[in-house]
């Protein structure tokens, strides 16, 4: 009877550490974000709406079909529908976005979204895509062509690039209402306050002065 006992106990906790971890799942139909109450304690996400007092536009949005402005320093352009933008997405864990290149060169630079894994297809033209494992950093590659689709899994950096001599557009649904971004050259040579140089040349094995000029080229 112990054993039976300890195994009782045992399947217990691991089905509290389980349960008790997070709930992943809505706990109502839908929970339409509002403006935060003044003097509101923060919540993980957004107030709810009253559920009498929705709208269809509390769970529409237009536009996706204008093309984005790629006229910036990596070609590249990222429309994002998430929970700021349809408010009904709230508790939900879905975004959408669509991503614009330039023609040969345009970027969507080395990146992560810390709290969403994301899968793409290509709509139009052709990219170069990839993302990087963790350690030991293994690189895995593909280039895609309309009706192509690739998974980035969370929290690995990955990029796309357009290899074509014409402008290639993609859409890309991510598994939260607000994934976030981290795009790594910002972060690490752009942040405010700056990293002190010694770390960053120490790190990547440059001179003082390039680390520098990095610094000045993303502040």
């Amino acid at each position: 009877m112990k054993g039976f006992h300890f195994l009782v106990f045992l399947a217990l906790a691991v089905a509290f550490s389980f349960a008790s971890a997070f709930d992943p799942s809505p706990l109502q139909d839908f929970c339409v974000a509002i403006p935060e109450p003044e003097n509101a304690v923060f919540v993980n996400g957004k107030f709810c709406k009253n559920p009498n007092l929705t709208v269809a536009n509390d769970f529409s949005f237009s536009g996706l079909n204008i093309p984005g402005n790629t006229g910036n320093r990596v070609g590249s352009n990222v429309t994002l529908v998430n929970v700021d933008r349809i408010p009904g997405l709230n508790t939900l864990g879905i975004s959408l976005a669509r991503l614009d290149f330039a023609p040969y060169g345009g970027l969507n630079p080395p990146h992560i979204h810390p709290r969403g894994t994301e899968i793409l297809v290509v709509v139009e033209g052709t990219l170069y895509v990839g993302f990087v494992t963790s350690n030991p950093n293994r690189l895995i590659t593909k280039v895609l062509y309309p009706g192509d689709v690739f998974v980035f899994p969370i929290g690995l950096i990955h990029f796309q690039f357009n290899v074509a001599k014409t402008n290639a557009v993609a859409f890309a649904g991510l598994s939260s209402q607000n994934p976030g971004v981290i795009t790594i050259a910002d972060a690490i040579f752009g942040p405010d306050p700056p990293i002190n140089p010694d770390v960053l040349a120490k790190a990547f094995q440059l001179d003082k002065d390039v680390v520098e000029k990095l610094q000045k080229l993303f502040a």
